[in-house]
């Protein structure tokens, strides 16, 4: 093992430089060249055909047949000039990733290349090998995927991919794409209606994202001569090195020429693909790094987030890397989180958490604003499921994220607007532009001040014309998250609704009424509003006296995802129903037995099979050494102390290695997934995974350099 750590090492020394030629000093030149949207639809199909599409599309309308041929025609030949052969319908299952079955354009019965309409919209891949949480059955296959027009067809590698949703035979979603977009759909009606109130010109409202992607680095040799990287993602032993993150001039530093190479290669595949990259930085942590697009519609974004993770993947391989999306890959340093930027958008080209100059569109802009803080505060619970996974367990609550307690933050601004319209309905703001801050430098301009600071803390917080959700993990699919952010606030703006056309109906001034609802939703709310520092131990006291959950562990905070409020939530939108829900947290149970089990089963083949004989092998040379060093009568109190430390750890480790198997068995003899889970959580993780780390670690100091097996964190961080 230890020859491994030092071949690993050797071959980094060794990386040649891998030349990245862009096709154009102009981005312009080559974004969007491998997709097929609506500027190649338009340029390959016939007038009255490609405003059939776009009417599809804008107005979340089904595709007729003869459309869906035209289409498939235009598609296949489009891709076949660029060389393509086959093409797959590319979807989202329940296990996190994306997954494809390739078919040929060729047709060996006609001899010739040929897509059907039918083929295009409609496939059939086996749906008893994916996570269905009880739907589907080994003998019950059948599954479905069904084209989504709303977004892209593009050519990735050597294949055409037509994004789709996936279902059961029986119609249950198995997907992530499927509820996302019945969320989205259920946020634009309600949002419209509510908007329609005040402007009769807006007739759709869209939902967009801006992710920020966080990842690690690290080279591909030193990645695989660390198993657990290789199998559970993150690191289970490793001493942290003399030097982290505690100079803090990582973030923001100099981009690593190695690093910048693989990066303009990403950004060139995925502009390709119309992934509209933007921003590239480091971030807190050595060898941590971020990517961050333009804001897009939520659907679309949520499709680009998924392929840019296996697009990093490819490349980095090219690169002699590889790409860790772990949630916490490295103990002691910062997670890697996916913050949503999420806002809502008229297509009046409003955007409704913007504050302007206009009363009318400030009280709408309001309306928005509290309506999203009240369905926050109702509905925070659902939103802490959403983002729960094994990994963010590790990261909520430690260094740059929030804790797992679901608070908003607005900033001084928006805070002291919101009390003021409680205390006496007011809502006179005041416009940003108005605020300076003089930094007292001729040569520097006076700073225009947002209406909001930047809470790093906060798990979801306003940041001037947009929420930032910044809780979601780094390795999570953000439709997920999505689905349930939308659907809450849909249900919330369907309430105002209701009761704003009630008070109307019986004579109440528009403007008088909506303050008056407005401010019931603030005080009905407010305990979910926290401007301060999320991390401190104080705010985990006042949010349990403010009645706030803070539900640490997956787990129980799955509990959330089946209680009877939120069936009724997903079952009034339509978005999900009773058996998809308790599918689904079937499956998130069972997806973080599996994690913390392979975590169990690398920390007990390491610490068995690599880190105890290792440390046995030097504590042998020490006991020669002692023993030579007596015979010279000379005093080796020090190095037989280094052996009784040696020996307490060694044998601490084979103790509660072997402990933790034997729970292990009996955690795994356990029927229902709920208890495994939480046995898993309480029983094997908690009990087993600190207590044995801390003596490998220890280990780690003592044993010689030259025959430590595991690749260390200084060279896993800091060799490139």
């Amino acid at each position: 093992m230890a020859q491994l750590r030092f071949k690993a090492l050797e071959k980094v020394q060794n990386r040649k430089k891998i030349k990245v030629s862009s096709p154009s000093n102009k981005i312009s030149n080559y974004f969007e060249t491998l997709i097929f949207g609506m500027d190649q639809m338009k340029g390959t199909l016939s007038p009255s055909v490609f405003n059939k599409v776009r009417f599809a599309i804008e107005n979340r309308k089904k595709i007729d047949e003869e459309t869906a041929e035209a289409v498939a025609a235009a598609v296949r030949i489009w891709s076949m000039n660029k060389g393509i052969t086959h093409f797959t319908h590319w979807f989202q299952p329940l296990t996190g990733a994306t997954a494809e079955k390739h078919d040929a354009f060729y047709d060996p019965q006609k001899g010739i290349e040929n897509l059907k309409g039918s083929e295009l919209v409609q496939q059939e891949p086996d749906a008893s090998s994916f996570p269905s949480g009880g739907i589907r059955s080994t003998f019950e296959a059948r599954g479905y995927t069904a084209w989504d027009p709303s977004s892209p067809i593009f050519i990735y590698g050597s294949t055409l991919c037509i994004p789709t949703i996936f279902v059961s035979y029986t119609g249950e979603a198995l997907d992530y794409k499927a509820p996302l977009l019945k969320a989205l759909e259920a946020v634009d009606h309600a949002a419209t209606q509510v908007c329609k109130i005040f402007d009769r010109n807006v007739n759709n409202v869209q939902a967009s994202l801006g992710w920020e992607q966080e990842y690690f680095v690290v080279d591909k040799a030193l990645y695989d001569a660390r198993p657990d990287l290789l199998l559970a993602g993150r690191t289970v032993f490793g001493h942290n090195p003399a030097r982290g993150q505690q100079l803090d001039d990582h973030y923001f530093g100099a981009i690593p020429p190695r690093i910048y190479d693989f990066m303009k290669d990403v950004e060139i595949h995925a502009h390709q693909v119309g992934i509209p990259l933007r921003t590239r930085h480091n971030e807190v942590a050595p060898s941590q790094f971020e990517a961050a697009p333009m804001y897009g519609p939520v659907n679309v974004a949520t499709d680009q987030n998924q392929l840019l993770k296996d697009l990093m993947d490819r490349v980095a391989d090219h690169h002699g890397l590889k790409v860790l999306f772990h949630e916490k890959p490295f103990a002691g340093l910062n997670g890697s989180g996916k913050h949503n930027n999420w806002s809502l958008m008229t297509d009046t080209g409003v955007n409704l958490f913007q504050p302007t100059s206009s009363a009318r569109e400030n009280l709408m802009f309001l309306v928005f604003l509290i309506a999203t803080i009240k369905a926050v505060h109702d509905h925070a619970d659902l939103l802490r499921a959403a983002i729960a996974s094994a990994g963010n367990d590790y990261r909520l609550g430690a260094n740059e994220a929030p804790p797992a307690i679901i608070s908003v933050f607005l900033g001084s601004t928006l805070s002291g607007v919101l009390d003021e319209l409680e205390r006496n309905g007011n809502i006179k703001i005041e416009k940003g532009d108005n605020l300076y801050m003089k930094l007292g430098i001729d040569q520097i301009p006076e700073i225009i001040l947002d209406n909001t600071d930047r809470n790093r803390t906060s798990p979801f917080a306003f940041t001037g014309n947009k929420f930032e959700f910044r809780a979601v993990g780094g390795d999570s699919n953000v439709s997920n998250s999505m689905t349930v952010l939308n659907v809450i606030v849909a249900d919330q703006l369907l309430d105002f609704h209701g009761k704003l056309v009630k008070k109307i109906d019986a004579g109440d001034e528009k403007r008088l009424a909506a303050i008056e609802i407005l401010r019931d939703y603030i005080k009905l709310s407010k305990k979910i509003r926290f401007e301060g520092d999320g991390y401190s131990v104080d705010w985990e006291k006042e949010a349990k006296k403010r009645g706030l959950s803070n539900a640490r562990d997956t787990p129980r905070a799955l509990d959330f995802l089946i209680t009877e409020k939120s069936k009724s939530l997903f079952k009034r939108h339509g978005v999900l129903n009773k058996i998809e829900i308790h599918a689904r947290h079937e499956i998130m149970l069972e997806n973080y037995i599996m994690k913390v089990q392979i975590e169990a089963r690398v920390i007990g083949d390491l610490a068995l099979n690599h880190i105890i004989p290792i440390a046995i092998i030097y504590q042998n040379k020490l006991i020669q050494n002692a023993n030579g060093l007596k015979g010279l009568k000379i005093n080796a109190e020090d190095i037989i102390e280094t052996i009784q430390d040696l020996s307490n750890h060694i044998n601490m480790i084979k103790k509660l290695t072997n402990e933790m198997v034997e729970e292990r068995k009996k955690v795994n003899k356990m029927e229902d997934s709920r208890t495994r889970a939480i046995a898993y959580c309480d029983q094997v993780k908690a009990k087993y995974f600190d207590q044995i780390r801390y003596s490998v670690d220890k280990l780690e100091l003592l044993v010689d350099d030259e025959d430590w097996p595991l690749v260390k964190y200084r060279e896993l961080l800091f060799l490139r």
